[in-house]
């Protein structure tokens, strides 16, 4: 059984930074990619960040230059180090990894960003 275990939400003033961690159990993680989405309130949920087996990374626009993923595979984890929050950024942020065939979720992490 696959599970993604989030961890390293919390409230922070603005301009603040955060690490989220997740890891995982139940599943082969080295070759997949694994990615942090999140969902404001009232929102969607749309992609942060993502990285390939390889290490290669995507960010959304929105947090480029102040957001960085990146992945331990010898603990089977992947981190989002946030730096330079701000309000915008409030949102449950969601563990997600892809195998191609199927995507797996966490429960997802609260992260509120105060002004």
């Amino acid at each position: 059984q696959v599970q993604l275990v989030e961890s390293g939400g919390g409230l922070v003033q603005a301009g603040g930074s955060l690490r989220l961690s997740c890891t995982a159990s139940g599943i082969t993680f080295r070759i997949n990619a694994i990615g942090w989405y999140r969902q404001p309130p009232g929102k969607q949920r749309e992609l942060v960040a993502r990285i390939s087996p390889g290490g290669t990374t995507n960010y959304a626009d929105s947090v480029k230059g102040r957001f960085s993923i990146s992945r331990d595979n010898a603990k089977n984890t992947v981190y989002l180090q946030m730096n330079s929050l701000k309000p915008e950024d409030t949102a449950v942020y969601y563990c997600n990894l892809d195998t191609r065939l199927t995507n797996y979720w966490g429960q997802g992490t609260q992260v509120t960003v105060s002004s």
